[in-house]
């Protein structure tokens, strides 16, 4: 009974369950929060800690049974199930897209999108981040990741996906996920039976777009799918359209849902604190750098606000296939570990005031990388990092340099789970007061 409590309470509110229990616990504590039956699940929040588990073996560690949950949403072949070589191949493949000039290439998309989607606001108008935002980063992903252009498969799959996405952020869909049990397909009325039906919608459109791309066979395009479709292993081996879809199944899953209630959190928070705000704006207008991305105090607010805020609570978790040790702790086979993001950058023994928003922590100092780890970090760290920070800095941007917002609510927010992600409770409904189109309007030469 005691793991279902817990997991009923991790489900409801992860992020008072974590705080609760680390005011009652300290810095390390094992709790039960993989359904009935869990393994001991032991969360970590000190820096030296998530090092030690970081630097375990792979060998000794079963990604695969810690992160089963996952599977009916990614897939099998996902490389958030993968272990040893298999997740080395993929990381190996799936990595080049998202860094570099090829990941600068894609600024023009954002900034398009970013600008069709905000091409209606008027001075008066009230718009919700909480509808803004996704609506956003599902057209990054879909152009971007997926290559596909504005049509009827385009339409189509954005409207299966938001569908899919709005319902597993219900804690009554996600538990589903937990609890096998319940995974019973009793045809399409049945809520299983329902989630596989439209899974399955969404895979034939994925592997419609693959099938699509390989017809084509044009070198002249940069979208990620291409890119992925062109790469091979050190074998030579490309990745089979199964791989391929639970792939970008996963980067979706990933980088939707996720980035969007960062830049949900964003925009709350530097109008919380109308002087951020003001520093922003004065960043954009009087800087010559030409590309946005790389403003100090813009980078500085956005890494603040995922320190608060991380795009993900925890790192991937990892079971252990033999005792090991972490800071002097000996841990039996079986056990579940997990660094634990939400922790380590909420101890005040790293961060002085740590439930206070401030920027300038970023601009005064480095934190290591197990004292700040948005992205999870070690040999799991999200492969997409450098492109979410990409995205968030540049849509931050051509918002704040085109309209004048403020907040409808003046209320302080709470954390609010919302599937795989926490968001701010409001929904952050704003009032647009004005267009100011000719600010930063040197910043915004396209990247």
């Amino acid at each position: 009974m005691t793991s279902l409590i817990q997991t009923i309470q991790l489900i409801a509110n992860p992020t008072k369950f974590l705080d609760k229990s680390a005011a009652k616990y300290g810095d390390t504590f094992t709790m039960r929060v993989l359904g009935i039956n869990s393994p001991p699940v032991v969360f970590f929040g000190h820096p030296q800690a998530i090092s030690e588990c970081f630097a375990i073996s792979a060998q000794k560690l079963d990604f695969k049974k810690a992160t089963h949950v996952f599977k009916p949403l990614f897939g099998a072949n996902s490389i958030v199930l993968q272990e040893g070589q298999q997740h080395n191949r993929q990381r190996s493949l799936l990595m080049p897209p998202f860094h570099g000039d090829r990941m600068k290439s894609y600024g023009d998309t954002i900034y398009s999108i970013t600008q069709d989607v905000t091409k209606n606001w008027r001075p008066g108008q009230i718009i919700s981040m909480q509808h803004v935002m996704p609506d956003i980063t599902l057209q990054i992903i879909l152009q971007v990741v997926f290559g596909i252009s504005p049509g009827a498969r385009y339409e189509k799959l954005k409207q299966l996906l938001s569908a899919l996405l709005d319902d597993i952020t219900t804690p009554w869909y996600s538990s589903l996920f937990f609890f096998p049990p319940l995974q019973q397909d009793l045809g399409a009325w049945s809520p299983w039976g329902n989630y596989l039906k439209r899974k399955q919608d969404i895979d034939n459109l994925v592997y419609a777009q693959i099938s699509e791309r390989r017809l084509q066979q044009d070198d002249s395009l940069t979208d990620i799918l291409s890119l992925l479709m062109s790469a091979r292993d050190e074998d030579g081996q490309a990745m089979s359209d199964e791989e391929l879809k639970d792939q970008l199944i996963s980067l979706l899953l990933l980088g939707y849902e996720t980035t969007a209630g960062v830049l949900q959190w964003l925009f709350y928070l530097i109008h919380a604190h109308p002087h951020v705000k003001e520093k922003i704006i004065e960043e954009l207008k009087n800087s010559k750098e030409p590309d946005p991305t790389k403003l100090p105090y813009l980078s500085a607010v956005c890494q603040e606000t995922m320190r608060l805020h991380p795009i993900a609570l925890i790192c991937t978790p990892r079971m252990t296939k033999e005792t090991v040790e972490i800071s002097g702790v000996e841990y039996a086979t079986g056990t579940v570990l997990v660094p634990c993001i939400h922790l380590a950058h909420h101890r005040s023994e790293t961060y002085i005031e740590p439930e206070k928003f401030n920027p300038n922590r970023f601009l005064n100092q480095k934190y290591s990388p197990t004292e700040y780890l948005p992205f999870g970090g070690g040999y799991r760290g999200c492969v997409g990092s450098a492109f979410s920070m990409y995205e968030l800095k540049l849509v931050m941007a051509a918002i704040l340099s085109q309209f004048e917002l403020e907040l409808v609510e003046r209320r302080p927010v709470k954390p609010m789970r919302r599937g795989i992600t926490i968001v701010p409770s409001s929904g952050v409904p704003m009032k647009i007061k004005q267009i100011t189109s000719s600010c930063g309007a040197g910043i915004l030469a396209r990247p």
